[in-house]
């Protein structure tokens, strides 16, 4: 692919960034969520060939790691020219994949704050905001967090059984600013329940000390009830690896070229981003692998069942549910 590159030293990687429009992978070939994000990137350069898509080692060119301070892989650099404009830290596809369209979409301008009107960045905040009951917006993730706080916060709720979904602010910088002057709290983390601010992890702490931590919070949720609501989310629901944009391995692939043949509408659930269901569902369904199918709250099974029901001429009629 003319727009899909790697750079293997100072040289090569400066020659690179002088295209108008550059994204820049620092990666490690032992770290298995480089090689994932790689994936994404080979997609993505199909997408825009406007942009030239750059792998680079980090630990095989030092010079430019540390003159970008490269601290962890993956790592997104965004240019224009030659110059930096924005960066995305960790593996999240739907981030990268946001920032790209932007970059395209802008013809180049920073990928930040500035870029996006202050309505339809509200908009979106509105929505991560009431993504579930209770959202935690964070540095890093539940499982790594990246800071102190962050770190304090996810025990208190660990240990006070509350269930959350999380937001990395690491991962875009349009969501860190954005939302300190729409909550207008100025620090992470931040704590919302339906929608609305509780706050940081200094009042967070006071509500544990007052015992109101349990009125304030939604009851947790059994992963039983979870998995159940999940499985019959929609009619047809595919639990894989990546999503219906982006797919994260061969036999994710596979699948979704099948579903997409038959015409039949379905969602998603990508297992990568919440290892709760991802082990849980393994376990409920009996089933050991991804991707699995269910229609109508039932397990079809994985790529090697939907192929045979394919070749069979079985798999509309069980789609619909008519089977």
């Amino acid at each position: 692919m003319a727009n899909l590159s790697d750079a293997a030293s100072r040289q090569q990687f400066e020659e690179l960034i002088k295209n108008p429009l550059t994204v820049v992978h620092f990666h490690a070939p032992w770290a298995p969520q480089c090689s994932q994000m790689n994936d994404v990137m080979e997609e993505l350069a199909k997408q825009h060939k406007n942009i030239m898509f750059v792998k680079l080692e980090a630990e095989a060119v030092p010079e430019v790691s540390e003159k970008y301070e490269i601290s962890s892989v993956p790592t997104f650099l965004f240019f224009k020219g030659g110059q930096k404009i924005d960066k995305l830290d960790g593996a999240h596809a739907p981030e990268l994949t946001n920032k790209v369209q932007r970059l395209a979409s802008s013809g180049g301008g920073p990928v930040g704050v500035g870029d996006v009107p202050k309505e339809e960045l509200n908009e979106r905040l509105k929505k991560l905001i009431n993504a579930a009951p209770c959202m935690l917006f964070m540095k890093g993730s539940p499982r790594e967090p990246r800071c102190g706080f962050s770190r304090q916060i996810v025990q208190i709720l660990k240990d006070h059984n509350i269930q959350y979904s999380s937001f990395d602010i690491l991962s875009d910088e349009e969501v860190r600013q954005g939302l300190k002057v729409y909550s207008n709290w100025p620090t992470y983390p931040q704590v919302y329940v339906n929608g609305e601010l509780v706050g940081g992890l200094d009042i967070v702490k006071e509500l544990v000390g007052s015992g109101e931590i349990e009125n304030t919070f939604p009851k947790t949720v059994t992963l039983e009830h979870r998995l159940k609501s999940l499985i019959n989310k929609s009619p047809v629901m595919l639990f894989m690896k990546g999503n219906k944009e982006v797919a994260k391995c061969g036999f994710s692939r596979q699948i979704l070229e099948i579903m997409n043949s038959t015409g039949v509408e379905y969602d998603t659930f990508d297992i990568l981003g919440d290892e709760e269901v991802r082990q849980g569902l393994k376990a409920y369904s009996n089933w050991p692998t991804y991707p699995q199918l269910y229609v109508k709250g039932e397990l079809i099974g994985g790529l090697d069942i939907i192929k045979e029901l394919k070749e069979s001429g079985e798999l509309q009629s069980v789609l619909k549910g008519e089977k």
